[in-house]
């Protein structure tokens, strides 16, 4: 009977250990999207497009503009004196 009660608490761990990391991914998953939403958001749509046998040559010229926009800002280093410039709300 003993044995049985230790068997059950081990399993009731190992669910929680799995819910707790399925959080903390879809946390992860959140925060990546809100800091990248608009590029993924054009780049599904043109994959959504190409799959379709639709291109469109509109959402693909956004993806690219992201795209530049995107490796400008990775290109600029961060710095303290430029922090509070670069984080105002637009």
């Amino acid at each position: 009977m003993i044995q049985y009660n230790r068997q059950k608490n081990q399993l009731g761990q190992g669910m929680t250990e799995y819910i707790i990391i399925v959080a903390l991914v879809a946390v992860a998953a959140i925060g990546v999207y809100s800091a990248f939403g608009n590029a993924i958001k054009s780049q599904m749509a043109v994959m959504t497009g190409e799959i379709a046998g639709k291109p469109d040559t509109a959402a693909a010229a956004k993806v690219q503009t992201d795209a530049t926009k995107g490796a400008a800002a990775g290109a600029t280093d961060k710095t303290l004196q430029n922090f509070s410039k670069d984080n105002q709300p637009k």
